[in-house]
């Protein structure tokens, strides 16, 4: 692991959400992501963390302070126009189409990204350069042989894999990804790694990710980010962040 020192590609200043009746959710999270740099987000369940994503993403309003992608202010935009500028993003729950084939999937998401339109009547060539991007999303995350079967029917570890295809589709700068390790069977965790890890280096861009296995996230981040009832508790290497008194009382509950 290496540690990226360049701009920040992705950073929040303050950001706050606070639902009605005055709840925080998310309290004043300031984070900073490099270009080539993989940093964890860790904490309990209910510490803010998918929150934190909505409001990066834009499908939750901050209530108080900042997003910045890219060195633009995206605060006040919408997700779709996030998305453009190079902000990508995986969900908790699988998000494919199940009835189409895992080509067919990740075409639809290159012809989204690449003009916003899914007409029928496009050029051959057109149509040539959606159908070479789509391969090479299924190629990097090991699905190239199964592009014709059902998306349906793929276990799940390879349904969380066709989800990375879909994000690569945009050519993300910044990726957000949010438990990709749930519900897959342990024996499919170690190649869903590896192609997480690959994801810096074939896209150039930083990985932001949420995860519960800390062996995974662990052996993944540059950097560790802990969050608390909201708050970040804490914000460093994974070595630092282990031997943080505070964080082991908060999230792990006994020394390691």
């Amino acid at each position: 692991m290496a540690t990226a020192t360049g701009p920040a590609v992705l950073a929040t200043a303050g950001l706050t959400w606070r639902v009605d009746g005055g709840v925080t959710i998310v309290d004043a999270v300031s984070i900073e992501l490099r270009a080539g740099e993989f940093l964890g987000v860790i904490g309990p369940n209910g510490a803010g963390k998918t929150s934190l994503f909505n409001l990066i993403t834009g499908l939750r309003a901050a209530t108080a302070g900042s997003v910045h992608l890219l060195g633009t202010e995206v605060t006040r935009l919408a997700p779709h126009r996030r998305a453009r500028l190079g902000l990508g993003r995986t969900f908790q729950a699988s998000s494919v189409f199940p009835s189409l084939s895992v080509r067919e999937n990740v075409r639809l998401a290159v012809q989204a990204y690449q003009g916003g339109s899914l007409r029928l009547w496009r050029s051959a060539q057109a149509f040539r350069a959606v159908a070479e991007r789509a391969d090479e999303c299924l190629a990097t995350v090991g699905l190239h042989d199964r592009g014709e079967q059902r998306a349906g029917t793929l276990a799940h570890g390879e349904k969380r894999k066709l989800e990375i295809a879909l994000l690569l589709a945009g050519s993300p700068k910044v990726m957000l990804l949010d438990e990709p390790m749930a519900g897959v069977a342990a024996e499919d965790v170690p190649e869903l790694v590896e192609v997480i890890r690959g994801l810096v280096g074939h896209t150039g861009g930083a990985v932001l990710m949420v995860e519960h296995h800390m062996d995974v996230i662990l052996g993944l981040a540059d950097r560790l980010a802990v969050m608390h009832h909201g708050a970040l508790l804490a914000c460093d290497t994974p070595d630092v962040v282990m031997a943080n008194a505070v964080v082991q009382e908060a999230y792990l509950g006994e020394q390691l």
